[in-house]
């Protein structure tokens, strides 16, 4: 017969391993790709052509995460002209999955209500300056 005390540590590993940790809190989100600290969120609006979407034109650095939050009452679809990406359907107050789109420009719109139009700029990183000097 198994001791109390043997049966209660597998018990902990168990639980720990199962959930997490079996703290029950969410994971810390990792840091974004590409060195950006912060996810940007672009807010849909409404049907309003080129102001549907807050801001537009968009910024954010290369690699960085992007998210679109439907701050509407109706549900709306975000699909990059390019067709690379789409969201799928975003239903009124949810918001789409994080997701970096590279480093180059890209055009958006909402298949739903085609006279959505967005655009976001993606900053490239710099290159450093060349050396001068002691270069070791």
């Amino acid at each position: 017969m198994r001791s109390i005390g043997a049966m209660l540590a597998v018990a902990g590993v168990l639980a720990s391993s199962s959930c997490g940790g079996g703290s029950g809190a969410p994971a810390a989100p990792s840091p974004a790709p590409g060195g950006g600290s912060a996810t940007v969120t672009i807010t849909i609006t409404g049907v309003k052509g080129v102001q549907s979407f807050s801001p537009n034109p968009g910024s954010c650095a290369a690699g960085q995460m992007i998210v679109w939050r439907n701050a509407d009452v109706v549900t709306h679809r975000v699909r990059l002209d390019d067709l690379s990406v789409d969201t799928g359907d975003i239903a009124p107050g949810a918001s789409s999955q994080p997701m970096a789109l590279g480093n180059v420009s890209r055009s958006y719109h909402c298949p739903i209500h085609p006279n959505m139009v967005g655009s976001l700029n993606t900053a490239q990183t710099p290159e450093p300056p060349p050396c001068t000097g002691y270069c070791g």
